[in-house]
C-alpha cells in the first residue's frame, strides 16, 4: 500500500466578551465564541496516520485545556495553546466525527465538529460464476431470505398478503411446510440460530422468532433500524442489514444491538446491502438493484471481493417477469453456494471464478 501522510489543521478561536447575553444593544454583536477550520482531509485510507493540529485563540482569559474526541470517545486532551495530535493507525473504517472542545478557566467552552471518512485499502478482488446446477424455484416468491439447514432450503417472503416462510425440497423445490404472516407484515430476511428462525420485516421494525420443527411463534423482537432487510448470525450474534452501509449485530437473547460495522471499498461506501449470509468467517450480501455479490470481513466491514452474476437468468428460458436478485444459501456442509431471486423461477447452484 502506498503511505499516505494526512493532515487535519483545526483552528478554534474562542471569544469571551464582558456583556450580558440577554443585553439587547448586544445582540447584533458577534458571538461570544467562534470556531473555523483552515483545512481537512475528509477521506482516509486505512492504515494511515491522521496528523491533527489544534490551535486555539482565547480572547478574555485563560486556556484551561482542549480535548479531542473521535466517535465520542476522548482521546487526549491538552493545556497548550497549539499541539499536534496523532491518530497512528486509526482501526476502524467509515465515516468518524472528530470534536474538540477548547474551555476556559472560567468554564466557557468552544465547540468543533467535523466528520472525516476512512476507506478501506483493499482492492476488491473480482470474481464471475459458472452454473454447476438449476434447480427448480417457485416464480411467485418474492425471495426475501434463503438459507440451507441440515440438508433443507428454507425460505422467507414478502410483499404484504403473501408474506410467508417455506421449508423445501432443495432438489425438487417442493414445499414442505409453511408459515405465513399476518396480512400486515411484509416479510424480510431470516436466519436459523439454535433450532429456531429469526425473522426481519420491512417497515413495521419487529421481527418475529419461531420454533424450528413446528415454525410455530415463540417471540417477537424490535429493533430500531428504520427498515429490515437481510438477517444472518455468525454463530454468535444476529447480524442484520437495513439498506445502508452498515450491519447491526444484535444480541440473540434480549435482540439489543452489540455493535455496528460499517461497508466500505476502496472507493465508497457500499449502500443498500440486501440478503445476508454468513460462511466461513465471512459475510456475503447481495447489492440491491445490481446483480452483484459482496463478500465482506465482518470484523472491519472491509469488501474483500465482488462477484458479477450478471447475465444468470440468461442462462434459461422463460416468459414472465422477475424482479432483481436477492438470495444467498451456502450449504454449511457441503459448502455449495446457491443464488436466487425475486420471483426467479430457477435457483442457481454456482461456482465462483476469479476474474482473469
Amino acid at each position: 500500500m502506498n503511505f499516505r501522510l494526512f493532515v487535519v489543521f483545526i483552528v478554534t478561536s474562542v471569544f469571551i466578551s464582558s456583556f450580558s447575553c440577554s443585553s439587547k444593544s448586544n445582540r447584533s454583536r458577534k458571538p461570544a465564541v467562534q470556531i473555523k477550520i483552515e483545512s481537512v482531509n475528509k477521506k482516509i485510507i486505512f492504515g494511515d496516520d491522521i496528523n491533527i493540529g489544534i490551535s486555539v485563540k482565547v480572547k478574555g482569559g485563560d486556556l484551561k485545556e482542549t480535548k479531542i474526541y473521535i466517535d465520542s470517545v476522548l482521546v487526549t486532551s491538552n493545556t497548550e495553546t497549539e499541539f499536534t495530535y496523532s491518530l497512528k493507525n486509526f482501526k476502524s473504517i467509515g465515516k468518524h466525527t472528530l470534536k474538540t472542545v477548547a474551555t476556559k478557566n472560567d468554564g466557557v467552552e468552544g465547540i468543533y465538529f467535523k466528520t472525516f471518512e476512512v476507506l478501506s485499502d483493499i482492492v476488491p478482488e473480482k470474481y464471475v460464476y459458472e452454473i454447476v446446477k438449476s434447480l427448480t424455484h417457485n416464480e411467485v416468491f418474492f425471495t426475501q431470505g434463503l438459507e440451507i439447514h441440515n440438508g433443507y432450503l428454507y425460505e422467507s417472503t414478502g410483499e404484504n398478503g403473501k408474506s410467508a416462510i417455506y421449508k423445501v425440497n432443495l432438489q425438487t423445490g417442493k414445499v414442505l411446510q409453511s408459515v405465513k404472516l399476518a396480512d400486515r407484515y411484509f416479510g424480510e430476511g431470516i436466519t436459523i440460530f439454535n433450532n429456531r428462525i429469526f425473522q426481519l420485516t420491512y417497515k413495521t421494525k419487529v421481527g418475529f422468532v419461531y420454533e424450528l420443527e413446528t415454525m410455530a411463534v415463540i417471540d417477537s423482537f424490535h429493533y430500531a433500524s428504520p427498515e429490515g432487510w437481510g438477517l444472518t448470525n455468525d454463530g454468535k450474534q444476529l447480524i442484520m442489514s437495513d439498506g445502508t452501509n452498515i450491519l447491526t449485530y444484535l444480541d440473540p437473547v434480549n435482540y439489543k444491538p452489540v455493535k455496528k460495522v460499517q461497508v466500505y471499498d476502496d472507493k465508497n461506501p457500499v449502500l443498500y446491502l440486501n440478503e445476508l449470509e454468513y460462511s466461513d468467517g465471512y459475510i456475503y450480501a447481495n447489492v440491491w438493484t445490481t446483480n452483484l455479490i459482496v463478500k465482506i470481513d465482518p470484523e472491519t466491514g472491509k469488501v474483500l471481493s465482488k462477484i458479477d452474476l450478471d447475465g444468470i437468468l440468461t442462462m434459461i428460458k422463460f416468459d414472465k417477469q422477475v424482479d432483481v436478485l436477492n438470495g444467498i444459501a451456502i450449504d454449511p456442509v457441503t459448502k455449495k453456494m446457491y443464488v436466487t431471486g425475486k420471483l426467479y423461477p430457477k435457483l442457481f447452484e454456482i461456482k465462483l471464478v476469479k476474474k482473469g
